[in-house]
């Protein structure tokens, strides 16, 4: 038995990790796009998918679903898995992916997206299921909830021996969420692993308390509201968008009848969804309020709307959206307005970035992690320094305040990876660090053999 990492392993994107368990029968745990400066890597499956017996989606993002159509068009009609959130959830993500890169065809959109649907196996969460059997060994999966997004799964697979009945316990982590995430409940470790594929996309690193990120979350919005601007958050239209609109309705919903600025309180401000797929994302998220966690739930009850309060404002055709962002641009009426996409490569988000960067009064607030090479990235480093970024092949100068709030990552930082580990009753013998630039894979593996003694790992591959 052993793992061939396709994507994901050197780098944040591309997720792509093949199990394989015999010589003739092998499983695959994402097929994600590669985005940022990993983009200039091959899309096309480039290894043999004759012995994939399925494919396991540990969530809906782009870099770990993205690749599908390749897959399916190198030939592979095996069975999908994931869970029964994200099964609800895929077709949005992969019907606007598909727009973008292959075809606005009606005709060949559908095609794609019924052939998606008769190979997709939504399956429940804590529930063994299995997958093939060889004339060596049975193999089957259990989902456990990541707390990243909604429907996010972290995947155990079991492959037992067909004779001695013998067993390994292989974990992949998939992308593990921070704790307190709005609407998720924290992951919870595995009881077992003996191989972990462990993400580690912040794994230098630690992030800020919840009630100091909402507080810094705030400071940033009345900063620029003070200067009679706009806030403008790029975030992907999955998983921080809702999180986001979680705890903006909790401060708008806390401060109501406070002043935010002279002559203007909390309740007047508009909040701007100015991103078609995050409307229908959010939509979906509605529906699926039994994956939610118990404080989202008592809102419910309480008659509060988290992903629906009053001063949510949708923008949906592309007019209303450039209406919008002149309105924006040329009047002083404060606002806050979340676009897509989360690191500023395409979307309405460039549009605003355009039109706002010059400006002063306005500022641009970073909640997600941005890839190197991306225009995120480089309005992040170059913009406290008075820099430019090139957006359309333009040159725009930026004089907008930029903030980044590290807290809202829907990533785990370094402790809560350690905990990840630590808390297993039996621990891995081989961890491959994965989903993480070179710096943080290696200050994860040394935090984790220095704060758990007990770990007696023969191999650390990063």
């Amino acid at each position: 038995m052993h793992i061939l990492h396709h994507g994901g392993a050197t780098g944040v994107t591309g997720s792509c990790h093949q199990l394989v368990t015999d010589s003739d029968a092998s499983l695959l745990i994402d097929c994600g796009l590669f985005q940022g400066d990993e983009q200039t890597q091959n899309l096309s499956v480039d290894f043999p998918i004759e012995s994939l017996n399925a494919l396991i989606l540990t969530h809906v993002h782009l870099d770990h679903v993205g690749r599908l159509p390749w897959l399916l068009a190198a030939g592979y009609d095996g069975p999908i898995y994931c869970s029964k959130p994200s099964a609800a959830l895929l077709p949005l993500v992969l019907e606007d992916a598909f727009r973008l890169t292959f075809s606005r065809d009606a005709k060949r959109l559908s095609a794609y997206l019924d052939r998606v649907s008769r190979q997709l196996r939504p399956l429940d969460y804590k529930v063994w299921y299995p997958l093939y059997q060889t004339t060596q060994h049975q193999v089957r999966v259990r989902l456990q909830r990541a707390g990243h997004i909604l429907g996010s799964a972290y995947v155990e697979i079991d492959v037992c021996h067909q004779h001695t009945r013998a067993s390994r316990r292989v974990v992949f982590s998939g992308d593990l969420g921070a704790r307190y995430t709005p609407l998720l409940p924290a992951p919870k470790s595995p009881y077992r692993a003996d191989w972990l594929v462990l993400e580690s996309t912040y794994g230098d690193r630690q992030h800020t308390g919840r009630s100091q990120r909402k507080a810094r979350l705030r400071e940033a919005i009345q900063r620029a509201l003070r200067n009679q601007g706009t806030v403008l958050i790029p975030a992907f239209s999955m998983g921080r968008t809702q999180e986001l609109l979680y705890e903006l309705e909790e401060i708008l919903h806390t401060y109501a009848d406070k002043p935010v600025h002279d002559g203007l309180d909390w309740s007047q401000l508009p909040v701007i969804l100015d991103s078609p797929l995050a409307s229908k994302i959010t939509e979906c998220y509605r529906t699926l309020q039994p994956w939610w966690n118990e404080e989202a739930h008592q809102r419910l009850r309480q008659g509060r709307r988290p992903l629906a309060f009053e001063q949510l404002l949708k923008v949906e055709s592309h007019d209303a959206h450039l209406r919008m962002l002149h309105h924006l641009a040329s009047s002083a009426r404060p606002a806050v307005v979340i676009a897509g996409s989360g690191m500023c490569q395409s979307g309405r988000i460039v549009n605003y970035l355009k039109r706002m960067l010059p400006d002063p009064r306005h500022a641009v607030l970073f909640v997600g992690y941005q890839a190197s090479g991306t225009p995120g990235r480089h309005i992040q480093q170059y913009g406290p320094q008075g820099g430019y970024v090139d957006l359309d092949d333009a040159r725009v100068d930026i004089r907008a305040q930029i903030d980044t709030l590290s807290g809202y990552s829907a990533h785990a930082d370094q402790q809560g990876l350690v905990q990840f580990v630590k808390g297993m009753r039996h621990k891995p013998h081989t961890l491959h660090l994965v989903h993480g630039e070179v710096s943080a894979r290696q200050a994860l593996a040394g935090a984790l053999r220095d704060q758990i003694p007990a770990l007696n790992v023969t191999k650390i591959v990063t």
